[in-house]
């Protein structure tokens, strides 16, 4: 039988590892390599207080207001939807960002980046849309709040301890992803290999947020 602390661990990759809006955007910023620890570092934080308030039966009170969920439910998808264009715009009408390499090596601090390079963001835009796109999902109460936060409390007394594991999970996930990303460099170091992965995000991005308003089948 699995210890509480590996049972979370099991549980919080399960429920983390997909191809969804905020894991997107941290593979780009990480690609990108453009404010990467703060990304990584909001989202396992993010996650950790989310598992936490699950765990201490926030998760209850959630279930008393239901049209909260349906208020993030709505704010998510609009969200969702205008990343997804402005996605689409990169990739139809593309800056010619691509990943340099070395190509910048030598230049002086106030010389403009060579042409095709990717360059840095205004941090706070970057943090903004980090934030929208965890806070802005109603899934992520369902499953680390609601579903996790259940799941932790048949511990009984072991409950954080089963905490802890999943907490693990999201900042080795996220941090993995964020810095591993760089490794994917050498195939997107072309202005047209960004204009594919931005029309996958655009795709992947709207339909994840008309889906999030879509009444369920049956």
């Amino acid at each position: 039988m699995l210890s509480p602390l590996a049972a979370g661990l099991g549980l919080g990759f399960s429920l983390i590892v997909a191809i969804g809006a905020q894991n997107l955007f941290v593979l780009r910023q990480g690609l990108r390599r453009d404010h990467v620890l703060a990304v990584a570092t909001i989202c396992a934080a993010s996650d950790a207080l989310l598992i936490a308030l699950g765990v201490s039966g926030v998760g209850l009170v959630l279930q008393a207001v239901p049209w909260l969920i349906g208020v993030i439910r709505w704010a998510g998808a609009l969200f969702l939807v205008g990343y997804g264009l402005l996605a689409a715009r990169r990739a139809w009408r593309p800056s010619g960002e691509a990943l340099g390499g070395s190509a910048g090596q030598g230049a002086a601090a106030s010389d403009p980046p060579p042409a095709g390079v990717a360059t840095r963001t205004r941090l706070a835009p970057v943090l903004l849309t980090c934030l929208a796109l965890t806070w802005l999902n109603p899934h992520v109460y369902l499953d680390t709040v609601f579903l996790l936060g259940t799941v932790a409390n048949t511990h009984g007394d072991d409950r954080w301890l089963f905490a802890a594991g999943a907490m693990a999970a999201s900042i080795v996930w996220f941090f993995g992803l964020a810095f591993g990303a760089r490794l994917l460099g050498r195939w997107l170091s072309t202005p047209r290999a960004w204009r594919i992965l931005d029309a996958v995000i655009a795709v992947v991005m709207i339909v994840l947020g008309v889906s999030l308003v879509l009444p369920t089948a049956g």
